[in-house]
C-alpha cells in the first residue's frame, strides 16, 4: 500500500478484486519450508497444517479448516469456542497471524509455483 492514511488502507482492501484477496489470505512458511521452496509467504488454503502465533489460541497447531476470502479469515482445527447450547464454532483468524507447517499439495497448480521458485 502505497498511503499511509489508515482509512484508504482499509478502503483498498474492503474492494479489493478476488486474485487480490488471494494474495492477502497469505502466511509466512516456517524455517524448513522456507529453506525448502525458497519463499517467504504462500496463501493459505483448506488442508494445511499451521501454527497460531498470536491471539487467544497462541501456540494451538491444527488443519485449516475453511478459508473465507470475502472476510479474509481462517478458520482451524482446535480454534473453536463453545456455543451456549455445547456445540463448537471455530474461531476467525487473520492469516497473517499464522506459521504455515506444512503444505496441503494436492493442488497441482500449486506445486507447479512452489517447484517454479524452488529453481
Amino acid at each position: 500500500m502505497k498511503t499511509k492514511k489508515r482509512s484508504k488502507q482499509r478502503k483498498r482492501i474492503f474492494e479489493a478484486k478476488l486474485h487480490e484477496r488471494n494474495k492477502l489470505m497469505s502466511s509466512r512458511l516456517s524455517e524448513e519450508l522456507t529453506k525448502k521452496y525458497k519463499m517467504r509467504n504462500i496463501p493459505t488454503r483448506k488442508g494445511d497444517k499451521v501454527k497460531i502465533v498470536r491471539g487467544k489460541y497462541k501456540g494451538t497447531t491444527g488443519k485449516i479448516n475453511k478459508v473465507d476470502t470475502k472476510r479474509l479469515r481462517v478458520f482451524i482445527d482446535g480454534a473453536d469456542r463453545p456455543k451456549t447450547e455445547g456445540s463448537k464454532s471455530f474461531y476467525p483468524i487473520r492469516p497473517s497471524k499464522l506459521i504455515i507447517l506444512e503444505l496441503n499439495l494436492d493442488d497441482k497448480k500449486r506445486l507447479k509455483q512452489l517447484k517454479r521458485k524452488e529453481g
